[in-house]
């Protein structure tokens, strides 16, 4: 049974697709390849190996705080609870059920 949906109009153009998404593959594999070569200059500092010397080096200084006093909280306040439990809840409810 053949619907308006496989006609073979779709086939070529999946298959073009196909070829589309592979040649562009291809120049993304080829182009990535090219970006990779080291440049024909060469690297005129390849090899070297640079030492940094901080043993003469002195850093001195004072330790820093800030100035004024230290005011620490340990126990936090006591408050009461915002939930509130109404009694009158139950027959509310009731009263709407009959309500309907």
């Amino acid at each position: 049974m053949q619907t308006d949906l496989s006609t073979s109009g779709n086939l070529k153009g999946s298959t073009l697709m196909k070829k589309i998404a592979a040649a562009v593959a291809g120049i993304l594999m080829v182009g990535g390849v090219a970006v990779a070569q080291p440049a024909k200059g060469g690297d005129k500092g390849a090899g070297k190996v640079k030492v940094y010397d901080f043993s003469g080096d002195t850093i001195e200084g004072d330790l820093v705080k800030p100035e004024g006093t230290d005011v620490s909280v340990t126990d936090f306040g006591k408050h009461s609870s915002l939930i509130k439990i109404r009694k009158d809840f139950i027959p509310e409810i009731i009263k709407s059920a009959e309500d309907l």
